[in-house]
């Protein structure tokens, strides 16, 4: 008996999304909620190993029509960000008319990853100039992770940057990383992108993003990744917590 494939995951629809939210800083309002792929299969039980098996299996294209139809038939009354691996920019799934991300009722953010090289992108961007003209937007994830190519932001013109959670670990108003971090934030607002801080996990580092000039945050603070979408109580997560 042969093992299972992705394919026969997708199929079975063991394959799952859950949302996190993309919290407002200032009005607590979520802005949009990122889906994120998860797995009922003991198979491929993780997001590293369901990547893994597309990209060998030639089926990327497909996984990532699957997760967009299941993202997008679950949180049908909101903005979503999808992530996109660089392997769908390479096919014909991501354009063809009858994908959810030109049929969603709110705004599609694909998110792609800064550490993927520009030469990849360059290569596929009539695939980006694609999807963009038929109204989706994109999102550059992780600036900040490892190293950072700041030409990224000139050349794909993204709507959204997401800095990575990096640059965001023990952020406090007058060290040279806030100042780094308030730096890029108006770099990024200078060329027409709004800015994303993730990994926010204290009341701190949520203060700081905000103060810093970051429009939006997401991270463990606000909500863990959860289907149905998590709720969050921002009264209590925007007032400082009892001293101890």
């Amino acid at each position: 008996m042969r093992p299972p494939s992705i394919e026969d995951v997708s199929e079975q629809k063991k394959l799952f999304v859950v949302y996190q939210p993309i919290v407002d800083l200032k009005t607590g309002k979520p802005f949009a909620y990122e889906a994120l792929v998860r797995s009922r299969s003991e198979t491929f039980p993780d997001p590293p190993s369901i990547l893994s098996a597309a990209i060998e299996a030639r089926a990327m294209g497909r996984i990532g029509r699957v997760i967009r139809e299941i993202a997008a038939g679950e949180c049908p009354d909101a903005p979503l960000f999808l992530n996109i691996h660089p392997n769908e920019l390479d096919d014909s799934w991501l354009v063809r008319p009858d994908d959810p991300i030109f049929s969603h009722e709110h705004p599609i953010y694909l998110e792609i990853t800064e550490s993927v090289p520009l030469t990849h992108f360059k290569f596929c961007h009539g695939v980006l100039r694609e999807v963009r003209s038929r109204g989706a937007n994109l999102a550059v994830d992780d600036l900040g992770a490892g190293y950072s190519n700041l030409k990224y932001i000139a050349d794909l013109n993204p709507e959204v940057v997401k800095i990575d959670r990096d640059l965001v670990a023990g952020l406090k108003p007058g060290t040279r990383l806030y100042r780094l971090v308030a730096s890029i934030v108006r770099l990024c607002n200078d060329m027409g992108a709004l800015v994303v801080c993730e990994g926010i996990e204290t009341y701190d580092e949520f203060m700081a993003s905000r103060d810093a000039g970051a429009q939006y945050g997401q991270g463990y603070y606000f909500a863990r990744p959860a289907t149905p979408r998590p709720m969050y109580d921002w009264k209590k997560l925007s007032n400082p917590p009892p001293a101890r």
